[in-house]
């Protein structure tokens, strides 16, 4: 359970420091992160991080699949977690 929780943190903070540094290259007009690695690190569990990094840095706000894809898997994951123990 431990290492569940540090993975979970990890990823959370590495999403979160993604949108950062990908709203900065933007603004500098630079190499950017691709959009599908970011669904990525949010599919891995960095949905937390993902739309707080989002709206924080109010990075990808315009983009309908954004605003609604990150909240749409984060609740995808909390509901498959919530069947998972309740089936254990």
């Amino acid at each position: 359970m431990k290492y569940i929780i540090i993975y979970v943190i990890a990823i959370n903070l590495i999403a979160f420091l993604a949108m950062y540094i990908d709203k900065r290259r933007a603004r500098n007009a630079s190499w950017r992160i691709k959009e599908s690695t970011l669904f990525t690190l949010v599919l891995l569990g960095g949905g937390i991080g993902g739309i707080a990094g989002m709206y924080t840095f109010r990075h990808k706000t315009k983009k309908m699949q954004f605003v609604i894809g990150f909240p749409a898997i984060l609740i995808v994951e909390i509901v498959c977690i919530i069947i998972f123990l309740v089936i254990k």
